[in-house]
């Protein structure tokens, strides 16, 4: 891919030292060719959603500039998560890191093992406090509202979310 492209990347984990994880996660991406770090949230401390007997997350959201299309740009996530000891068995279990393309550009895809926007993006206060902080003027490719409208929507889960520190 010739030109450089905007996207946004949830973070987190809630094993082992998730502070620690996450910023080594994002030192690893900023050094990855093809991809420019150009705004970081936050970390947030969140309360667990679908498995809830499990230690609560710290989460964030990134903003890049890429030229690696997104089937490239989720191979290169799921190597990072690899990298931290990643284990995928239990759906919204506990988990070391976790990296998610929230949007990439004003694409729409849905795709075996990738949909963008993330499909669940819009209704997770983990997800719209930290992109919020960053791009709250971002809009929604599909839903065409800000990601500022859909945090301050009562649709969006009543889930526990703290600000915890800057990164």
């Amino acid at each position: 891919m010739d030109h450089w492209e905007t996207a946004y990347i949830g973070f987190g984990g809630n094993m082992g030292d998730p502070e620690t994880t996450c910023r080594e996660a994002l030192a690893l991406l900023g050094d990855m060719e093809g991809i420019r770090l150009a705004a970081v949230s936050s970390l947030y401390r969140t309360q667990p959603v679908g498995v809830e007997d499990q230690a609560w997350f710290l989460n964030g959201v990134l903003a890049c500039r890429t030229r690696l299309g997104p089937e490239d740009l989720l191979r290169q996530l799921l190597a990072v998560e690899n990298r931290f000891g990643r284990k995928r068995t239990v759906r919204w279990g506990p988990r070391t890191l976790d990296l998610d393309i929230l949007f990439y550009g004003e694409q729409v895809l849905d795709l075996p093992g990738l949909t963008i926007p993330h499909p669940r993006a819009h209704e997770r206060r983990f997800v719209l406090e930290p992109l919020v902080e960053i791009a709250p003027k971002l809009r929604h490719p599909i839903l065409g509202v800000t990601v500022a409208r859909l945090l301050a929507e009562a649709s969006v889960q009543a889930q526990a979310v703290e600000r915890w520190k800057p990164l």
